[in-house]
């Protein structure tokens, strides 16, 4: 099959909706897996009898099982218990949930790896264990769990093609959808990896400023 540049350009329209589809799953999943990672790892060390452990299941029970899995449960299973949403809700908080499990890791090592010290003068000042979190731990283990979390979030946009399942047209559906009409699939797939790559590089970069301009905060 020889690559044919009208048809490409005539792909583009539906794999740019498909593109915006998939930064916003990506995105909005991201804001979820991050407070929710951090909601896991406090919990996970607070040392709460149950909580701890509960915390700790729900954790490693996410991270066990496949996210198409968890996509299918939240979408076809929930309704019949009276809870639904629409496949884009749906993708995004099976999104969302399935990165927390992960960021949550990344938040208890920098947590669990912060010096002792930071602990003691926080008491020594008395600061409420609230605002010891807010001013003291969080900010310092934000800094240095940052490449790790920036990772996972990569992932993450590498995982929305199995938000297809559901029926939501991010960017490989769009590509796959368009190859199945015309039954070119050389053009529309390609063009959609490399609409990947035009998403993952700026994050990326991004990431990296950021993380240089927390380190200089520090320093």
């Amino acid at each position: 099959m020889n690559w044919s540049w009208s048809y490409a350009w005539s792909c583009l329209p539906d794999l740019l909706r498909g593109m915006l589809i998939t930064a916003e799953v990506t995105a909005l999943g991201s804001v979820i897996a991050l407070v929710a990672g951090l909601f896991w790892a406090i919990l996970v060390l607070s040392g709460v009898p149950g909580v701890a452990h509960l915390a700790r299941l729900i954790v490693d029970f996410v991270r066990g099982t496949p996210l198409v899995v968890q996509v299918f449960f939240f979408f076809y299973a929930l309704p019949s218990i009276g809870i639904s949403g629409g496949p884009f809700v749906i993708g995004v908080f099976s999104l969302g949930l399935y990165g927390s499990a992960y960021m949550a890791e990344v938040y208890r090592a920098g947590i669990v790896n912060l010096p002792r010290g930071q602990w003691e003068a926080a008491k020594v000042l008395r600061l409420p264990p609230v605002w010891h979190w807010i001013d003291v731990v969080i900010p310092q283990v934000f800094r240095a769990v940052l490449p790790a979390l920036g990772n996972n979030i990569v992932v993450m946009l590498k995982y929305t093609p199995v938000l297809s399942t559901i029926t939501v047209t991010e960017l490989l559906t769009a590509g796959l959808d368009l190859g199945s009409e015309s039954y070119r699939y050389l053009e529309p797939l390609t063009l959609a990896g490399v609409a990947f790559i035009v998403i993952t590089i700026p994050c990326v970069l991004a990431l990296r400023v950021l993380e240089r301009r927390l380190a200089r905060g520090a320093a």
